[in-house]
């Protein structure tokens, strides 16, 4: 799992209940772009050229954890829980989230409606990532 703006909600969330030791391997929280280059394969080329999260770059992390964790699926999400603003991969609300499987990424871009509420907007973040992988495993989800 790699998370950015939920801040290991996502991991508490799939924690919390027991035995998760069964299907839980770990995560990361990638907060800063340093964070990425020490731990998701980001080179300092990803970093000048980094414009703000996009579904594409949370698939990539996604996928870069399953690999190195050898897991089934990867949840990754970015995005601004506020305050923010500027452009509109950074208005606040906005994630950007990644199910890495099997078969390939599953991508959605939310906007949660909570504007510059920043703990309503990390748990719908999170909300979202652990709707996004409930779609996966249910066969609902589009690539």
């Amino acid at each position: 799992m790699v998370y950015q703006a939920a801040g290991g909600i996502i991991s508490a969330s799939l924690l919390s209940v027991p035995g998760a030791s069964a299907y839980y391997k770990g995560g990361l929280t990638l907060y800063t772009l340093e964070s990425r280059l020490a731990f998701a394969d980001w080179t300092s080329e990803h970093i000048a050229n980094y414009k703000g999260p996009t579904t594409a770059i949370v698939a990539g992390l996604a996928e870069s954890t399953r690999t190195k964790l050898k897991s089934t699926y990867a949840i990754s999400e970015s995005g601004t829980a506020g305050p923010g603003g500027g452009k509109a991969s950074r208005k606040p609300g906005v994630v950007f989230i990644a199910v890495a499987a099997p078969g390939g990424s599953y991508t959605r871009e939310i906007d949660t409606g909570y504007g510059e509420d920043r703990e309503k907007n990390m748990v719908g973040f999170a909300e979202e990532g652990l709707k996004l992988l409930r779609d996966v495993l249910k066969g609902d989800a589009k690539l």
